[in-house]
């Protein structure tokens, strides 16, 4: 078992990659109640196109699969719901898919090798027939619609939407009613069989655990399954140009909402810690909660509270984001543009940056608190081939020039587009 150590935080990740490919991270904390497992695949929206390992064909999938099979997984050949059952053990379980990956969870403190014997069981026992697969439309249908008139989330896929021209990131994570009735078992039954296979797959455990036994418990309720060759992934390939300037609705809000993004490069030799650290620092010294613009934004009645302020990137896309509300976004747009052109034209100021970068290590060390965060970190960061404990290391990298670099390189007009949702 391979251990790594990070002794700024005083934590240890055992990691162990079985015979049959699985990989399992355990992070024990001593003396914590709390138990957290998380188990994963490295499958997600995005995986919409691929070549089935197994018999070489290349397979094209309606948009939503990848949530579509994360609902059908609960439901059991015995008509029980795994959750169900999960809840009457008193754990808290629960499933999620994202742009890259699908993941299946529960915390625990008490009922602990029970419920782990209802996750592994029911992960590796998928059930689909016509009839569940046809009630499922209606019931994730009926979701997507729910979003649709969610204004918070048009207000980020009109960004998306804005930012890529073919990336299916720019397509929800659910698909649409129309892309959802495509689906059928034996489209579940392909993408469970490629994507649920345990060389694709990774388990991460945190808690009071001795690494050794813990894995033990985890090895005897797998069941056997060989080992698969890597899954090619088949992507368009996404132009460096923005698709749109901008994009406004008009939905029942209280308050507009605005979204100002920019879109990143995609470099595969780049050190991407690095850089989404630099970038974090970036933005806390733009529009933090104590920045001058967002004090004097504030004070005007301007912005209504600290904007939102994210890098997202995976293997196949990278952007920025700052949303907020505002009475007048497009005044708030234009006020950020330019508090951005002042910070290229005089330069990063070397006091304020230390100070910033100080503060977003030490969010970075709280992480390490609580098991649920720390296990749902080194998931999604191992599924894009990062260690999570890098964000530790590679802070020390991090210069004022090469922050100057990043805010050139990214923060540029040409590559800004902005998404509104205004009042009725």
């Amino acid at each position: 078992m391979q251990v790594i150590e990070n002794l700024k935080v005083k934590e240890k990740m055992y990691i162990e990659k079985l015979e049959n490919g699985l990989t399992v991270i355990i992070v024990p904390k001593n003396n914590l109640q709390k138990k957290y497992v998380i188990w994963g695949t490295n499958f997600g929206s995005l995986d919409n196109h691929f070549i089935e390992p197994k018999t070489g064909n290349e397979i094209s999938i309606p948009d939503g699969v990848a949530h579509f099979l994360e609902h059908k997984m609960f439901e059991q050949e015995s008509g029980v719901n795994s959750l169900d059952t999960l809840s009457a053990l008193g754990v808290d379980a629960n499933a999620y898919t994202t742009n890259d990956h699908t993941a299946y969870l529960f915390e625990a403190t008490d009922n602990f090798y029970e419920a782990l014997d209802e996750l592994m069981d029911y992960v590796q026992h998928p059930y689909f027939t016509d009839e569940n697969v046809e009630k499922e439309k209606g019931i994730i249908g009926q979701e997507i619609k729910m979003y649709d008139d969610h204004p918070g989330w048009q207000l980020y896929m009109n960004a998306m939407r804005c930012l890529y021209k073919v990336n299916p990131i720019k397509i929800d994570i659910a698909g649409s009613v129309e892309s959802i009735s495509g689906i059928n078992k034996e489209t579940l039954y392909t993408c469970y069989n490629t994507f649920y296979n345990p060389a694709n797959m990774t388990m991460v455990i945190c808690g009071d655990f001795v690494p050794e036994e813990i894995l033990k418990e985890v090895k005897n309720r797998l069941v056997e399954k060989d080992k698969q060759a890597e899954i090619k992934r088949l992507y368009e390939k996404e132009p460096e140009e923005i698709n749109e300037k901008s994009i406004e609705v008009t939905m029942d809000v209280s308050n507009p909402l605005f979204m100002l993004g920019f879109k990143d490069k995609i470099n595969k030799d780049e050190n991407m810690v690095k850089k989404h650290i630099t970038v974090e620092i970036i933005l806390d010294m733009l529009l933090g909660s104590s920045s001058e613009l967002y004090k004097k934004m504030y004070e005007e009645g301007l912005i209504i509270s600290t904007p939102d302020l994210d890098y997202e990137f995976s293997r196949e896309y990278a952007h920025v984001l700052i949303s907020g509300q505002s009475k007048d976004p497009k005044k708030v747009i234009e006020k950020i543009q330019n508090e951005l052109n002042s910070m290229k034209e005089k330069g990063l100021e070397e006091e304020h940056f230390n100070r910033i970068k100080k503060k977003i290590y030490g969010g970075y060390v709280v992480e390490y608190n609580d098991p649920g965060s720390i296990a749902r970190m080194i998931l999604a960061d191992g599924f894009k081939g990062i260690n999570s404990f890098e964000y530790l290391e590679s802070y020390n990298l991090i210069t004022l020039d090469y922050a100057k670099q990043v805010l050139n390189d990214i923060f540029r007009e040409d590559n800004m587009v902005f998404s509104i949702v205004n009042g009725k």
